[in-house]
């Protein structure tokens, strides 16, 4: 098992799409994170950056990262139908359950990676503006901890979740377009019209874990509308690992053992 994990991961490290999705998710990220610094204590709703809920607007800019680790992780386990390579996989490992681990663990970590540089420059950005207003540091080191581990955690995770969707479906572009559909237009409707749901929803069971407020970060009208309490850290990453187990269990029993075309 040891020796798939390393390949995957190698796959991983020598796919241009890896640091594309990487360099997009940090970029909008940056933006984001100075956009919200820059209006931050405007009157926008949003508080002054010398206030806790004013940096966690900034350093929660880090979500994008998140979206596009799943993204990462479809394409994973997707890429191998895209690209015709699945069948060599399977040739070199038949047992497919052990391939799909593997890819399992590769995205997690991968998936990790992605949290981490998200969270480092969503904070870099808030700590410049921070420094530069003239204000103390709102939140405690202990916090900011937290939160990048929280960030870590739901990027890793979530990717596990796009690798169990990716092997489910095995299209890359639909995989892709249902990532972006659920968390950009479904969560948010669904969120907006039942307020005692949002909690539970994948997305944003990951935006609370990485120091969000419920709907703090969410699209559209889900957006910041009052009502409900996020999940405890350990609820919402057992949610989000549940979540990954039963996509790959669907998977390891569907489409993982049909016939490669």
């Amino acid at each position: 098992m040891t020796r798939l994990i390393r390949v995957e991961l190698l796959k991983l490290r020598t796919t241009r799409l890896t640091y594309g999705l990487l360099g997009t998710a940090a970029a909008l990220t940056a933006v984001f994170a100075v956009i919200e610094a820059a209006r931050a204590g405007s009157g926008n709703g949003i508080g002054p950056l010398s206030t806790t809920s004013g940096l966690v607007a900034v350093i929660t800019a880090a979500v994008w990262s998140l979206v596009l680790a799943t993204v990462m992780g479809v394409t994973v386990s997707s890429g191998e139908f895209r690209h015709a390579t699945a069948t060599l996989t399977y040739l070199a490992t038949p047992r497919r359950g052990r391939v799909l681990t593997a890819k399992v663990v590769a995205g997690a970590c991968a998936g990790a990676v992605f949290g981490l540089v998200g969270y480092v420059i969503a904070l870099g950005v808030g700590l410049i503006f921070v420094a530069a207003r003239g204000y103390h540091v709102a939140i405690g080191d202990a916090t900011l901890i937290r939160y990048g581990l929280g960030h870590i955690v739901a990027a890793g995770l979530l990717a596990a979740v796009g690798v169990g969707l990716g092997s489910l479906i095995r299209s890359q572009l639909a995989g892709v377009i249902s990532v972006f559909v659920w968390t950009i237009v479904i969560e948010s409707v669904l969120g907006s019209l039942f307020t005692s749901i949002r909690p539970y929803l994948p997305y944003t069971a990951a935006s609370t874990l990485s120091g969000a407020p419920l709907g703090g970060s969410a699209f559209g009208p889900a957006h910041d509308l009052a009502g409900g309490s996020p999940l405890p850290f350990a609820a919402a990453a057992a949610l989000l690992a549940g979540l990954a187990v039963v996509f790959c269990a669907a998977a390891a029993r569907t489409t993982v053992v049909r016939d490669v075309t």
